[in-house]
């Protein structure tokens, strides 16, 4: 496994990070401890989680989860990056959710207490909310950092003009601001070429893509068989670019999911992939993208394959 920095800070994280909103609602809790196990043996240090996840289980049932294996061993918090999110509704009172002072104190004791840690190395806005004020946002922020409770602020699906907002303020007042941005970003869909990309490279921000394999698209025919009729649906649509993609992995001889993950760790700014697997087998197919290092002329090709979006301003300004 190898090591890289969040954005700007001195802080190291594994170039793949474990994404946990499949344990529970879809892993049972004795897999997903093996999984977690697994990971953290394989070299993994950067868990991701947010407030939310819990699927038909309830919200904070995976932060529960991830508390409860913490807990048969107190040293496995000792070498973790632990990170979280806050801003999806918890219920259904009007102040349990969003981004105002109120909700992100609340919601970090919250976290806290289901974790069962004391502190939350990343804690990231899970999107941007555009009723709050950044004085506000930040007031509890650092209410949060001079007490312990948080050590980095990351964004999650922000646009580049939000990233480049907030750490301009944060610059202006000498603190260190968002070091991260978790993002949608995989060869499928390179929105975030054209302005997310630019502003983390700008700002030093660590990207953190998110759905790397675009929803199970870019893991071979064989994920989608017999899933969501929405996911085959889309794989009918653009069967021909997927089909010139799989075969390139065939002549490869690699896996799809492979070649997906170790293109993501090629690309500027990413500072870890994140990857949800549900089982333990799909996991150690993950582990193996690290080693998988593409040379300019396979570069070139997926690009053929899935052109590239900008980068802004090149890509509209003239």
């Amino acid at each position: 496994m190898q090591y890289r920095s969040l954005g700007r800070s001195a802080l190291k994280v594994s170039e793949l990070t474990l994404g946990t909103m499949n344990l529970g609602p879809r892993t049972p809790e004795a897999e997903a401890f093996l999984m977690l196990n697994h990971a953290v043996s394989s070299g993994i240090n950067f868990i991701d989680t947010a407030d939310q996840y819990g699927g038909h289980l309830g919200v904070g049932a995976t932060e529960s989860l991830l508390g409860r294996w913490l807990a048969e061993d107190p040293s496995r918090r000792e070498g973790l990056v632990l990170a979280s999110k806050v801003y999806e509704p918890m219920s259904d009172e009007v102040n349990n959710r969003g981004l105002s002072a109120r909700h992100i104190v609340s919601a970090c004791e919250a976290s806290l207490k289901r974790l069962g840690v004391e502190t939350i190395d990343l804690y990231q806005m899970h999107h941007i909310d555009r009723a709050a004020p950044l004085d506000e946002i930040w007031q509890a922020m650092d209410r949060l950092i001079t007490q312990g409770k948080i050590i980095y602020v990351g964004s999650s699906n922000f646009p580049g003009w939000g990233i480049a907002q907030t750490n301009e303020r944060r610059g202006s007042q000498q603190q260190l601001g968002l070091v991260s941005e978790q993002g949608l970003y995989n060869l499928f869909t390179r929105h975030a070429e054209l302005e997310v990309i630019p502003a983390c490279q700008g700002y030093g921000v660590g990207l953190l893509p998110w759905s790397p394999l675009a929803g199970g698209l870019l893991a071979g025919p064989s994920s989608t068989a017999g899933r969501r009729h929405q996911l085959e649906a889309t794989r009918v649509l653009h069967l021909e670019q997927l089909e010139v993609f799989e075969a390139f992995c065939a002549e490869q001889d690699t896996d799809p999911s492979t070649v997906a993950l170790a293109w993501l760790l090629h690309q500027p700014a990413v500072a870890s992939v994140i990857i949800g697997p549900s089982s333990v087998t799909q996991l150690e197919q993950a582990l193996t993208a690290g080693s998988l290092k593409l040379d300019v002329a396979q570069l070139a090709r997926l690009d053929e394959i899935f052109p590239p979006m900008g980068p802004a301003p090149e890509a509209y300004a003239w």
